[in-house]
């Protein structure tokens, strides 16, 4: 049976999805919430508390709760693709691809792929795009990617606006281990443009590195797949995780 603050959490979760709440709007006290779904106003308080520790709601002391700005949540801990994340949400994702190609590789990319200077590589630049439940569509990611072709020899035959690459690479060539780095930092003219961001706003920056299972020879480090550059505005994106007890590593 679902317990009361629960129902009061639920009911102002959907109030600020169907967009009958947005950012800033103040929600109903706690008396009014207790008067109207007939609890106490210690039930009305624990529900309004929840939702403000999960970044629903902020509370002023003095004024009153108020329906917090919502920033998308992609998991830093984990490899997932944007469309899974965005779809959690609720939303429905869309992308367009900008360019997908062979180039050479440079000597930064040589080292990183263990392969000769000037050696073919893969590369694809995506714009992924996030429409809410009002239908307003604005781009969340900017994605650029490089791939090793032997790994991945069907990369550009794909249709990544019906698949995202990262669904697609983790089919043909299953995720063993990755390293990424974030970091803020500012937007060129073009990139600015395809995110509709302005010029003078940080954006979110994370490079990731993917590698896949040694198949063929022992004792050698496992093949890089993908190196993979995602930049997102800064102030429509978050990044975040949860570490278990199992992860309580310096």
């Amino acid at each position: 049976m679902e317990k009361q603050y629960e129902k009061i959490k639920r009911a102002i979760v959907q109030r600020v999805e169907q967009g009958d709440w947005r950012p800033g709007d103040v929600v109903p006290s706690e008396n009014a919430l207790a008067e109207q779904f007939e609890v106490s106003r210690m039930t009305a308080r624990r529900a309004l508390s929840e939702l403000t520790d999960a970044g629903v709601l902020n509370r002023v002391q003095g004024r009153g709760s108020f329906v917090a700005e919502q920033l998308p949540t992609g998991s830093l801990l984990t490899i997932r693709s944007i469309d899974d994340e965005i779809r959690e949400r609720g939303h429905d994702h869309s992308a367009e691809v900008l360019c997908l190609e062979t180039r050479r590789a440079d000597a930064h990319l040589a080292q990183a792929f263990q392969c000769d200077l000037d050696d073919a590589l893969f590369f694809s630049r995506l714009l992924h795009f996030e429409t809410g439940s009002q239908g307003q569509r604005q781009p969340i990611q900017l994605e650029e990617r490089y791939v090793n072709p032997i790994l991945a020899p069907e990369y550009l035959q794909q249709d990544f606006q019906q698949m995202t690459p990262s669904a697609y690479l983790s089919q043909v060539a299953p995720l063993m281990e990755a390293d990424h780095w974030v970091e803020a930092c500012m937007p060129d003219e073009q990139t600015a443009q395809w995110l509709a961001m302005p010029h003078q706003e940080p954006l979110l920056k994370l490079t990731r590195q993917t590698y896949t299972y040694q198949q063929h020879t022992q004792n050698r480090p496992s093949p890089l797949v993908t190196l993979a550059t995602l930049c997102y505005p800064g102030t429509r994106y978050r990044l975040g995780g949860h570490l278990g007890p199992d992860d309580r590593r310096a």
